[in-house]
């Protein structure tokens, strides 16, 4: 009998490549990887029309459309993890001087209100540097993955035909979150971010995740291993990825795999684990950041997230 053969969006990178490459492959199933050049758009399809078998998607996102009766379970394979104290731009000729200043003024937000990058990168203003986020204008570029998802007051679109970049060089936004500017002006409003990151992880311990891999419910019902078994390929994928970067056996490291390195070197552990049990705490931290920020209504169980089967793995 043919394994059942899954339709699959994942980005390669370090941590998915031998699933990529098939050296690894779930035991029973068939990963028929289909690619998606721009990720985000593959995270829109699974919400809005259900496109895929398995798809990577954005941890907020999932929450999102979890309480809005996503028909989707996620596992608990944490494929993207990152700091974000750099993400938040600025610039350096407006007058502001430090994040309490964005208080009172609108600060551009990359996308939706709800991408993730966004609420780790508040976080890190409130948290670390006591701002009142609810005294922000957040001005969006884009609309949100999750149709039924309404953003607090504060949250409004940028006018139509603008960009981001721009208003922030004609001072018309204090602040920019999670753009990829291509202005030279623009700098890190947290001074040495990578500094402060890493004493973040040295306090809390927490090395944020971005992005985790979800199932249609109907197959987790059809097929009862198919959700531990998949668990376990992006398991053992993620553990050679790990290896290597340990070993240095990763020749052109990316961005991520450097950041990847540096926890795993500041901290002696695995900087990729998966499992419910070891990410207990920074995923009630997100989803804390998430209530607080207007995100969701009220905390989800954190069992209610993961398939059945996967909630007590952990590698």
């Amino acid at each position: 009998m043919a394994a059942p053969k899954l339709t699959t969006v994942t980005r390669t990178q370090g941590a998915n490549a031998a699933l990529k490459n098939g050296s690894v492959q779930p035991h029973g199933f068939d990963l028929a990887f289909q690619e998606v050049p721009v990720l985000v758009h593959a995270f829109r399809r699974m919400v809005r029309g259900l496109e895929f078998d398995v798809c990577e998607m954005a941890l907020t996102t999932y929450l999102v459309a979890k309480e809005h009766g996503a028909r989707f379970t996620a596992l608990p394979a944490f494929l993207v993890r990152g700091f974000h104290h750099g993400a938040i731009l600025y610039d350096p000729e407006s007058g502001i001087t430090g994040p309490k200043d964005l208080e009172g003024r609108k600060v551009g937000v990359n996308r939706g209100y709800t991408v993730t990058t966004g609420v780790w990168a508040r976080s890190v203003l409130a948290r670390e540097h006591g701002v009142d986020l609810d005294r922000v204008t957040w001005v969006l570029s884009g609309d949100e993955h999750v149709a039924d998802y309404r953003p607090p007051a504060n949250v409004v679109p940028m006018p139509e035909g603008d960009s981001l970049e721009d208003m922030v060089l004609r001072g018309e936004l204090a602040a920019v979150v999670g753009l990829n500017a291509h202005s030279t002006r623009l700098r890190p409003l947290i001074a040495d971010p990578e500094a402060a990151a890493m004493a973040a992880l040295a306090e809390r311990g927490t090395y944020p995740i971005n992005h985790l891999v979800v199932v249609r419910d109907d197959l987790l019902r059809e097929h009862p291993r198919l959700a531990p078994e998949v668990f376990a390929a992006f398991a053992r994928a993620k553990q050679e990825y790990v290896h290597q970067l340990g070993t240095g056996a990763i020749d052109k490291p990316t961005p991520a795999d450097l950041a990847n390195l540096a926890v795993l070197e500041a901290t002696g552990k695995d900087p990729l684990p998966y499992g419910l049990p070891p990410n207990r705490e920074v995923l009630q931290e997100l989803m804390g950041y998430a209530v607080e920020q207007h995100i969701l209504r009220e905390p989800i169980p954190l069992e209610e997230l993961f398939a059945e089967g996967t909630r007590t793995l952990e590698v």
